[in-house]
């Protein structure tokens, strides 16, 4: 693999995506920003933080196509973009909501491998930026916990159709990040990191070639002992934190 990879983000307008765009570009590779908002893209180029551009919506299959169409080869991939939104009344469930979010955070995913994955050379990477929320339930949560699991088993399954192929797969769990998302939580977010540090962990994790990133390791742990638990203990514990 070239020291100077072609590397390719997608939601790389704000938070975590941003903050890859800006790592990789420090670390002299050649970034593909992807991105909806044309103003804030153009902004990553002039200020050398992109190569190139792509302006295309996840959730449109034509536009990724016609997107993929002008790149030639990659060496990774990073598939960022995304969105979180609750369910405020479970009682009067929100099935646009969730199917929005399945849209926009797995669904769409269908797409994107589809027209990039070819574009992967051999040796290359696909990244996948899920939550720490796939490991334990959260009150609220059904659309976005639902959609992340997806995205896990996702990763996980074309980690081992990919071998054959040379592609390794890396899939990231993140813990509470500060960004636009998070901003609108009303509820604990304990040991939140910044975007660019949750960059920096998984820029290092990635060229590391590591299956699977998690952190901050104290919140993730944490979550994994509860799930050791009884269930009536852990879901008491989660509804007393949330």
């Amino acid at each position: 693999m070239p020291t100077n990879k072609k590397v390719l983000i997608t939601g790389a307008t704000s938070g975590i995506g941003e903050a890859l765009v800006i790592q990789y570009s420090n670390e002299n590779h050649t970034v593909i920003a992807c991105g909806r908002q044309a103003e804030k893209l153009s902004t990553l180029c002039q200020n050398n933080q992109a190569s190139e551009t792509l302006q295309f919506d996840i959730t449109n299959e034509d536009q990724i196509k016609d997107a993929a169409a002008k790149v030639s080869e990659l060496d990774t991939v990073i598939f960022n973009a995304g969105d979180c939104l609750y369910i405020d009344n479970v009682m009067a469930f929100d099935a646009d909501l969730f199917a929005k979010i399945i849209n926009i955070n797995l669904t769409s995913l269908g797409y994107l491998i589809k027209h990039f994955l070819p574009k992967i050379n051999k040796g290359g990477q696909l990244v996948f930026i899920s939550s720490i929320a796939s490991q334990l339930p959260f009150p609220k949560s059904e659309a976005y916990g639902a959609s992340k699991a997806g995205v896990d088993y996702l990763a996980n399954s074309l980690r081992l159709d990919l071998v054959a192929h040379g592609i390794n797969v890396t899939l990231v769990h993140p813990g509470f990040i500060k960004t636009p998302l998070t901003d609108k939580n009303d509820f604990p977010m304990p040991f939140m990191l910044t975007a660019n540090e949750a960059a920096t962990r998984i820029y290092q994790g990635v060229q590391a070639r590591k299956d699977y990133l998690h952190f901050p390791k104290r919140l993730s742990l944490l979550l994994k002992l509860f799930r050791l638990l009884p269930n009536k203990v852990w879901q008491s514990l989660i509804l007393r934190t949330s």
